[in-house]
């Protein structure tokens, strides 16, 4: 819609909302007073804007699936878009979390607020995946505007969990740890920003890697808080996983989370299990949570991270008592910094430099007026509780978080001075119980935010962290998680395949 003239009511309103005192004849002034400035944005807005992010490879809008082909619902739609002839992932299938733009394929974000919104770019990723020459099979299930540790929450219904249809999944990546765990697809682009690629990961026992922040583009992914966001890539297997991390990692120029240059690695080198001379710390404040952690998932993690000794590592334990604090630190930032982008900014705010989605932008601004009430409570919780700080702190709280975030990051820095990764367990539980139908508001955003202790401390300092299965068979999945240096993806997915390699049969 064309930027109009504001009416004098309009102006009245805008000005009431800025604390101003104007009488008609003010208004009347400063609508005359911008007329040169909205005329300069309006013919702006008729332009075509530049597009690096068009697609490259043809498809089709693909299919709603049928339930009776989705028994974990864990797909939201399928297509089929074939990439490059040959290259790196060539004959690997993967599907994409539905908060990442596929051009001409129907997105959700898991939220009735974007229902029926098709992009017209390809996200990042997804242009490098299929590039790398892999088939695009569809967009998986997330939990709404991917607000939720759990995998309950999503506009169109529960994902279940394949190692047990009667557990969550975890979230908010949830329809891709689902589908990757059912052997659906080889791969999946998952996004984290409080443990959402580990998180669903270790629930549904599978392998979820979070780069160190800004080594993966973000560019054309719905985000949450800018400093918090990740994407990364999801597998059955540590191979599988460093191989996408190589096709996914690198500048683009776009992202401004990313710096104008970005260290990459050959992730998919060094796998063999062999971790002569490497040093591995067992995190204390990662185990014994009070009321969260099971003794099982302890002892399984303790036990793997000790096995380590026979791959040749060094392994002693290690403290770092602010983790036990951290969450205080990431909550700061992911509450109001949330509220303000998703609310103020559509998503995508100001003041930066970068893409922008214009077309996702106004789609959120629209379905999130729209139907407001239909979004999920952990949705609801999150924008009133972060929109309670702001007004009550002037930002004070958020700038706190973000002050604090470096002084967390150098206390994991101390430690990862004397150990090359730390090791601690994914989630201090194996997967709950869905919420059953007519659960009470308090057990569904309990359910949702539970088990983000251990994951959501390096989303807020941007260490690479990966989850690995380390459950003895027969038994719910136990992600093992492993935590290294900025930029070390490389030594964290080598002491991963240590672990992957070392799990009792």
């Amino acid at each position: 819609m064309p930027i109009q003239p504001p009416t004098i009511a309009e102006l009245r309103d805008i000005a009431g909302s800025l604390g101003l005192t104007l009488t008609d004849d003010d208004l009347a002034s400063f609508g005359g007073l911008m007329a040169p400035f909205l005329a300069a944005c309006a013919e702006l807005d008729r332009t075509v804007e530049p597009a690096p992010l068009a697609p490259a490879y043809p498809r089709t809008a693909g299919w709603r699936p049928d339930p009776s082909d989705n028994p974990y619902n864990a797909w939201y739609w399928r297509c089929e878009i074939a990439g490059a002839p040959d290259g790196p992932l060539a004959g690997k299938r993967v599907a994409v979390k539905d908060s990442v733009c596929v051009a001409g394929v129907p997105m959700m974000n898991g939220s009735a607020a974007l229902e029926g919104f098709v992009p017209d770019v390809d996200a990042t990723v997804v242009r490098r995946t299929l590039d790398a020459g892999a088939t695009i099979a569809g967009k998986a299930v997330c939990e709404d505007l991917c607000i939720s540790g759990g995998s309950h929450t999503a506009a169109t219904g529960p994902v279940l969990n394949p190692r047990d249809p009667t557990r969550s999944a975890g979230g908010s990546s949830s329809g891709c740890a689902a589908l990757v765990a059912a052997g659906e697809v080889d791969l999946a682009i998952g996004g984290d920003q409080g443990g959402s690629i580990r998180m669903p990961s270790g629930w549904t026992g599978i392998v979820g890697h979070k780069p160190t922040y800004g080594l993966v583009p973000y560019t054309g992914i719905f985000p949450i808080e800018m400093t918090l966001d990740h994407a990364g890539p999801m597998a059955a297997t540590v191979a599988d996983v460093a191989l996408f991390l190589e096709v996914l990692a690198g500048a683009d120029g776009l992202d401004p989370r990313q710096a104008a240059a970005v260290p990459t690695g050959r992730y998919s080198e060094g796998l063999d299990g062999d971790l002569s001379g490497l040093r591995v710390g067992v995190l204390a404040e990662g185990f014994g949570w009070e009321g969260r952690s099971e003794e099982a998932v302890d002892e399984a993690v303790g036990a793997a991270a000790w096995r380590l000794e026979k791959a040749g590592a060094a392994v002693r334990e290690v403290s770092v008592p602010m983790h036990r604090a951290a969450m205080g630190v990431w909550a700061a930032v992911a509450l109001e910094g949330a509220a303000d982008l998703l609310v103020h900014g559509n998503g995508f705010g100001t003041n930066r430099k970068g893409w922008y989605g214009t077309a996702l932008l106004g789609a959120f601004d629209r379905g999130r007026r729209a139907r407001a009430d239909d979004l999920a409570d952990t949705v609801k919780l999150i924008l009133m509780a972060g929109e309670h700080v702001r007004r009550n702190s002037g930002g004070r709280v958020y700038g706190k978080g973000q002050n604090h975030s470096p002084r967390l990051r150098a206390a994991y820095d101390a430690v990862l001075d004397e150990v090359d990764v730390v090791v601690l367990p994914t989630q201090p539980m194996r997967a709950t119980p869905l919420p059953a139908p007519g659960a009470s508001r308090e057990e569904i955003v309990g359910r949702a935010i539970e088990m983000v202790g251990n994951t959501a401390p390096f989303n807020a300092t941007g260490h690479p962290a990966v989850s690995v299965p380390c459950h003895p068979a027969g038994s719910l999945p136990i992600g093992l998680m492993i935590v290294g240096r900025h930029f070390a993806d490389r030594t964290v997915l080598r002491v991963a395949a240590a672990v992957e390699q070392l799990r009792p049969a």
